[in-house]
């Protein structure tokens, strides 16, 4: 029996069972870090937060939700700026497209995807790079589906022949960390075939030559040399991408969760740029985003650099506004973001975090560390709906409502749409709704705000906001989701931004688009002789981030955590399928049982985040950070695998 048979043989998973985590109920606090939960009731919980957020005022840092409604997050970056007179807070977008934000911010001077789901179904070429979309992204690899239904051609450009990979006309397999060289080498090709769109280069960019000079060392037999990828398949995504009429360039986390991603989206940007694929319909640019409102919390202002309606902290007007309908001060400086939050809990000047709806404890790269440093708090609060492993080292922890089924409002997905979310079921027990406990606690801290309901929030939200001006919720309701901009309530703009960069007037094309001048920068953790393999991680169809949601529900296709291995190297290793061994990289070690797939090359291997109750996967992940995104180097890990003598469990 071959390799392959024997491993198709073995695909029958074993039964497993994830942790199943209990819904909250009723507040929870202890009165000493050495105690046990206790019961409380709301007013006792709510009076020791408020006097604990008081103690720390200056030392204060927000954890918002993007899982939770565009209201909530608006809410909540309010209590930070107004309440707690700081501009810390930040939410999961940091571990994830926060490079995507800030690329195409220094590129546009905005930070969403420039294209809408519909032009995916009509564009000529689609480039999936970085993202197995048909497993991480499936309702958008739906709209992909019918695109290749209606004559798109698509590439997938992953270290991994994945799932989405099945579908492409071609494959390119860079190694883990080379995707500036390769995008480099393609943007080379375009120019020396003369395939470069010369017109909208002088009319819509800057940067072009030292652009053409950056990329000239990066041959297609250099590239080949530094990535893995064949030249002549190199040559043949350049050539399709440049003579496409329309085409998408869509990425996701294998692009960001990098120390470089911001470098790596910038990359990825110059290549639109090159060859005129954005701002018209059916050419663009999409970061997908993995949460239902990732990025609506940055558009609320839940992140330390924006205000609501992704306007500049530092921009003394937009501060005046937001002043004047809040009646207090906004810091005119930038606040720290997730990652910088984590060390300066370390560093003792952060003291008190309030964390609504995230796991950080588990979802951090190197997670032992996260919980160390979130010990390290003089006092955290926790507002969730599940007694997560992070909810569990709190000192008050506070029932909170599932926004997807138990409150009203809306949120925004990575085409920009925002949509209604309505109210179907009631909450259990004494769950109550994120701005009820906001706004009750904001209460208790000096600072009276009443809102009837969701929609008035809403309204507040648009009357600062000019992307977000006309999107009453009646228009909503009956357009069904709208995307920004949307500055009035009369019409609505292009489905596709940046539209502006093909006026031939210079006044109506506005700022020009630099090219990124960025420079390969291999990964942080090396692989060495002690360290030999390449780990990068991921996700699967029938799990969900940290699982603590996904968990409790039964899937047909979930077998728990694995590392899986590529044939050559489980038989290298004298492994099966099935057996355990331990994972160790230079920060901790796991136990997992081995799974071997033939999509993977020798010497890469791949874990998810799913199971981390069971498997860890963060423990062997490096905290090697992008310096401009903050956003961790998850996807390039150094580990090696070693035999156990004896069962692990």
């Amino acid at each position: 029996m071959s390799e392959h048979d024997r491993v198709r043989k073995a695909r029958a998973p074993r039964a497993y069972t994830s942790k199943t985590y209990t819904r909250l109920t009723h507040p929870l606090v202890r009165d000493s870090r050495d105690e046990p939960f206790r019961r409380a009731t709301w007013e006792e919980a709510l009076t020791r937060t408020a006097a604990g957020f008081e103690r720390a005022r200056g030392a204060f840092g927000m954890f918002s939700c993007a899982r939770a409604t565009n209201e909530m997050n608006y809410v909540a970056q309010k209590f930070a700026r107004v309440v707690m007179g700081t501009n810390n807070v930040d939410s999961c977008n940091r571990t994830c497209h926060a490079p995507s934000v800030a690329g195409l911010s220094a590129a546009f001077g905005s930070g969403g995807g420039t294209s809408s789901y519909e032009e995916v179904e009509h564009t000529d070429l689609i480039v999936m790079w970085g993202s197995n979309a048909r497993f991480a992204h499936p309702i958008f690899f739906q709209h992909v589906l019918k695109g290749i239904r209606n004559g798109a051609r698509m590439y997938a450009v992953d270290p991994r022949r994945t799932k989405t990979a099945e579908w492409a006309e071609g494959w390119l397999g860079p190694n883990v960390g080379t995707d500036i060289p390769l995008a480099h080498a393609i943007g080379r090709e375009i120019i020396h075939a003369g395939l470069a769109n010369r017109a909208f280069i002088e009319r819509a960019t800057t940067g072009y030559e030292e652009y053409a000079a950056l990329v000239e060392p990066w041959t297609l037999s250099l590239a080949e040399r530094v990535t893995g990828v064949p030249a002549a398949a190199i040559a043949e995504l350049a050539h399709a991408y440049a003579r496409a009429e329309r085409a998408q360039l869509c990425w996701t986390l294998g692009i960001t969760e990098h120390h470089n991603g911001t470098d790596n989206v910038r990359a990825l940007i110059n290549l639109s740029l090159l060859t005129g694929h954005v701002g018209r319909f059916g050419s663009g640019l999409q970061p997908l985003r993995g949460q239902n409102n990732v990025q609506g919390g940055g558009d609320m202002g839940a992140i330390p650099n924006r205000l609501p309606g992704f306007q500049d902290i530092l921009d003394p007007a937009a501060r005046r506004t937001f002043e004047s309908a809040w009646n207090a001060v906004v810091p005119p400086r930038y606040g720290l973001n997730l990652t910088e939050m984590f060390e300066a809990m370390e560093e003792g000047t952060l003291k008190a975090v309030y964390c609504i709806g995230e796991n950080p404890a588990q979802s951090e790269a190197d997670s032992e560390q996260a919980v160390r440093r979130l010990r390290a708090l003089d006092f955290l609060v926790v507002q969730d709906i599940f007694l997560t492993k992070t909810a569990g080292l709190a000192d008050v922890v506070l029932p909170a409502t599932a926004a997807w089924a138990e409150t009203d409002g809306t949120t925004t997905n990575s085409e920009r749409r925002v949509q209604r979310v309505r109210k179907a079921v009631r909450p259990p027990g004494e769950a109550r709704e994120d701005i009820d406990v906001l706004c009750e606690l904001a209460g208790l801290l000096g600072h009276e705000w009443k809102y009837a309901d969701a929609r008035a929030v809403w309204d507040e939200l648009r009357s600062l906001s000019p992307d977000h001006r006309g999107m009453t919720y009646d228009r909503l309701d009956a357009l069904q989701g709208i995307q920004w901009p949307c500055p009035d309530e009369d019409g609505l703009e292009p489905p596709y931004l940046h539209g502006r960069l093909w006026e031939t007037d210079p006044a109506r094309r506005g700022r020009p688009a630099p090219f990124g001048l960025v420079a390969h920068d291999p990964p942080v953790d090396v692989t060495d002789e002690a360290y030999p393999i390449r780990l990068t991680t991921g996700r699967r169809l029938d799990s969900y981030n940290t699982g603590v949601q996904s968990g409790g529900f039964a899937s047909p296709l979930r077998r728990g955590e694995y590392v899986e291995l590529c044939p050559e190297d489980a038989e290298r290793y004298g492994v099966v399928v099935g057996e355990e061994v331990r994972v160790a990289s230079r920060r901790g070690s796991v136990v997992a049982p081995v799974w071997v797939d033939p999509g993977l090359r020798p010497g890469l291997a791949f874990m998810t985040m799913h199971f981390p109750d069971e498997v860890d996967t963060n423990q062997l992940t490096i905290e090697a950070n992008c310096p401009i995104a903050g956003t961790a180097e998850f996807k390039a890990s150094a580990i090696r695998i070693d035999k156990l003598t004896a069962p692990a469990r």
